[in-house]
């Protein structure tokens, strides 16, 4: 047996850990560039910790997914103001954001020759500037990967800059700062860590370290997800789903993820879907997918096995089959309202060319099989 397993220098979990950032910056730099989401004000309990600790600081909102020019951008800015920390809080998107910008402030030459697919895929020559990384959303486990996913508006694709340079110098997890996020957003997101708890559980790269960590998030889903939906304000199952997302963020590092996140590359370069609906649209066609791929090409795969156990974890059933946990899945989208992808423009025409790129993406990897087009185009279509 042969594995690797990496994550952040340092996680700090729990309700209230936040308080706990100010002197961890104070020993990394003097002046942090804090990059946020749309509304930099959500950030004011982060920033006047930093004013008391003696971090000075400065604001970088951003709105919406990553873009290459936005990382750009932030890295220029950074370097103006003579940044010598970046801290991220937010939700996924503001962690890759500043994971990204962490990573070129250092590094010469342009950013696309360090990404994936659209570029030479250059290894980063220099560490990073010291990242913290503080989640705000429990869904994409950003806080613990080695990668940032990053828009291409000219290339319609999202891809990663990754190193095992970027992982964060620290990540804080603290439950608190999800309560009273919106019950959609809480679906959408939470969806995605399920989505990355399933995929690298039945991953060919799976692991037994990332087996454990799954197990674990898969459960806390179950059981918590749908209440945290229906009771924003419940710290305990708040808790249960920042667990979930910093488990998912471990196992997709280090196990890989699959068709789910192949296929919702493409669509997030190219329309405006929240990247954790869309996840959420097509994780139970894509489990319907492998199962029954599986069986006709590799019936002896020991995917088979975990599918089953992932249904087991879900419904609790024990008599549960692989196809149980798909139908468990899409029960739960349902009524969590999760909307078709046809809501954000997709087109039965879109679907061969996305498909297409699909195939090209890194996530694809670590599907527990390769998918023929005709598989991805019949998920595609299905999730219209």
């Amino acid at each position: 047996m042969r594995f690797e397993f990496a994550t952040a220098t340092r996680i700090l979990f729990g309700p209230g850990r936040l308080l706990e950032v100010a002197p961890a910056a104070k020993a990394m730099g003097s002046l942090a560039l804090v990059v946020t989401g749309r509304t930099a004000g959500r950030a004011e309990p982060l920033v006047a910790l930093l004013r008391s600790g003696g971090v000075g600081h400065f604001l970088f909102p951003t709105a919406g997914e990553p873009t290459t020019d936005l990382v750009r951008e932030g890295a220029q800015r950074a370097r103006q103001a003579a940044c010598d920390l970046v801290i991220a809080f937010g939700g996924g998107s503001v962690v890759d954001a500043g994971k990204a910008i962490a990573a070129l402030m250092t590094n010469p030459g342009e950013l696309v020759d360090y990404l994936e697919v659209i570029g030479q895929g250059k290894q980063l020559e220099r560490s990073p500037v010291p990242f913290i990384a503080i989640p705000t959303t429990s869904g994409t486990g950003a806080e613990v990967t080695r990668n940032a996913v990053l828009v291409s508006r000219q290339h319609r694709l999202k891809v990663s800059l990754r190193s095992p340079l970027m992982l964060p110098r620290l990540a804080v997890v603290d439950p608190e700062l999800t309560l009273g996020l919106p019950s959609p957003l809480t679906a959408s997101t939470g969806l995605d860590a399920l989505t990355q708890l399933i995929e690298p559980f039945v991953s060919c790269l799976a692991n037994p370290l990332t087996d454990g960590l799954c197990r674990e998030g898969i459960g806390c889903v179950a059981r918590s997800l749908r209440r945290s939906c229906e009771q924003p304000g419940d710290l305990g199952a708040r808790e249960d789903m920042a667990l979930a997302s910093l488990a998912s963020g471990l196992g997709l590092a280090n196990a890989g993820l699959g068709a789910v996140h192949g296929l919702a590359a493409p669509i997030g370069g190219s329309f405006p879907a929240p990247h954790g609906a869309v996840c959420a649209a097509l994780l139970p066609l894509v489990m319907e997918a492998n199962i029954r791929a599986l069986l006709r090409r590799q019936p002896q795969s020991a995917s088979l096995a975990r599918y089953a156990e992932v249904a087991r974890l879900l419904t609790r059933s024990e008599s549960a089959t692989g196809v149980d946990g798909a139908a468990w899945v899409r029960e739960l989208c349902v009524a969590l309202s999760i909307p078709a992808l046809g809501r954000y423009g997709l087109r039965p025409a879109d679907v061969p060319a996305l498909c297409e790129q699909a195939a090209q993406t890194s996530s694809m990897k670590g599907n527990p099989l390769p998918l023929l087009q005709g598989e991805l185009q019949e998920i595609l279509s299905r999730a219209l």
